[in-house]
């Protein structure tokens, strides 16, 4: 019976437990930047997402973005409709063919009140990277930030990138891409 009793504390002790996001209010903002300094931004939106916590200790976390939701929010009309096109084309993300894009904490570490260091695998076109993205997370009350940077070059993105191509001047856009995302619990 005493042993049994201690598995039960330690059970509880240790749970983990996962939050519910609200996906609809949720958010992540992408921006691309050429060489020159011209930028285009945009969102996407979750397909789903899991927090996990253990008390009130974020732990871990699966997120997995739709991107077909891929938007350009810089332009109108024609032109963001050109982009967003081409955005989703085999030059870029190749959205027909893999239309997720997928993050995994690995680990998390508090680093101070309501303020974690994160580190992630990143999936992008297929492509898995272990521990290739760190970043911040902030939470605060019923919402939880970051900012995170993630090199396209790595996930075979080669449109424009300096990796793959010589001599593209003022045509070169940047192999990092930031993004900003919000996550809001229900």
């Amino acid at each position: 019976m005493k042993k049994l009793l201690i598995l039960f504390l330690l059970t509880g002790v240790f749970s983990v437990s996962q939050a519910q996001v609200d996906l609809e209010n949720s958010s992540v903002k992408w921006t691309g930047t050429q060489i020159s300094g011209k930028s285009h931004y945009g969102s996407l939106s979750f397909k789903s997402a899991d927090v996990s916590f253990n008390g009130n200790e974020l732990v871990g976390g699966s997120f997995v973005v739709d991107m077909n939701s891929l938007s350009v929010d810089d332009l109108s009309g024609k032109g963001k409709k050109s982009l967003e096109g081409h955005l989703m084309s085999n030059d870029f993300f190749s959205v027909e063919m893999f239309n997720t894009s997928e993050l995994k904490i690995e680990k998390v570490t508090k680093t101070g009140n309501n303020k974690y260091n994160a580190t992630a695998n990143l999936t992008i076109k297929g492509a898995t990277h272990s521990a290739q993205v760190s970043f911040v997370l902030n939470d605060e009350s019923n919402t939880m930030t970051a900012k995170l940077v993630f090199d396209r070059s790595k996930y075979d993105v080669r449109y424009g990138s300096g990796s793959f191509f010589e001599n593209l001047g003022d045509k070169l856009i940047l192999d990092d891409i930031e993004l900003e995302v919000t996550l809001v619990m229900m």
